[in-house]
């Protein structure tokens, strides 16, 4: 794949009066005959003869991205890193005790499972990579993703530990679960008593799916 990446200026107007507009251009072609122009609102046809006629580009009803500074992406690099530091170590924990209740009985795969795949797994799975909307995993043991779940899950093991999309579609015990408490964060999804509980893992409080 070939790319580039440019650097580009942008004016963003509206338009109430045409001649107006059209006088405003004419006075400051040379200003912005290299901006990229967005037009906000109506977009009378005049108004873009004129824009043609004049070879200057334009766009119309788009909301472009707004630029970050250099410190708030440090911040946000920062945070990210810092939450992906906890997460390995929460994960880290949980397979030291899946290694102790299950010596020879744990899948570990380092892939993304695509659309239109369908793994079936004896015993627990550890998934170090996502689940891509139209996949499958059946598991009949524990189940621990480490990155966000879009596809279908299918657990009958003790616990599930996972991420989940508003596109997954998540069934623990042949119960579907409502993907609203499963989204933005890692989640401990366990059976207890024969009721299903959800709890966040970097929050203590405790949500009842059933």
């Amino acid at each position: 794949m070939k790319s580039k990446q440019y650097s580009i200026k942008v004016f963003e107007t509206t338009i109430e009066d045409e001649l107006q507009f059209i006088d405003f251009f004419d006075n400051n072609y040379m200003l912005f005959k290299d901006h990229l122009i967005v037009i906000e609102g109506d977009f009378p046809d005049r108004i873009r003869e004129y824009l043609e006629k004049k070879n200057l580009k334009y766009l119309h009803n788009v909301i472009l991205p707004k630029g970050r500074t250099r410190k708030a992406l440090e911040v946000e690099l920062k945070a990210q890193n810092a939450d992906a530091e906890i997460s390995a170590q929460i994960v880290q924990q949980e397979l030291h005790k899946l290694e102790n209740q299950l010596q020879n009985n744990l899948t570990v795969l380092d892939e993304m499972i695509r659309s239109g795949r369908e793994l079936n797994i004896k015993g627990d799975l550890l998934l170090l990579n996502r689940v891509n909307s139209g996949a499958t995993i059946k598991t009949s043991g524990n189940l621990i993703i480490t990155k966000v779940v879009e596809g279908a899950i299918r657990c009958k093991g003790n616990f599930m530990m996972l991420t989940a999309s508003p596109k997954a579609n998540i069934v623990f015990h042949d119960v579907e679960v409502d993907n609203s408490l499963l989204e933005d964060r890692l989640n401990r999804v366990e059976l207890k008593n024969n009721e299903i509980i959800i709890t966040p893992v970097l929050k203590k409080e405790i949500n009842w799916a059933l």
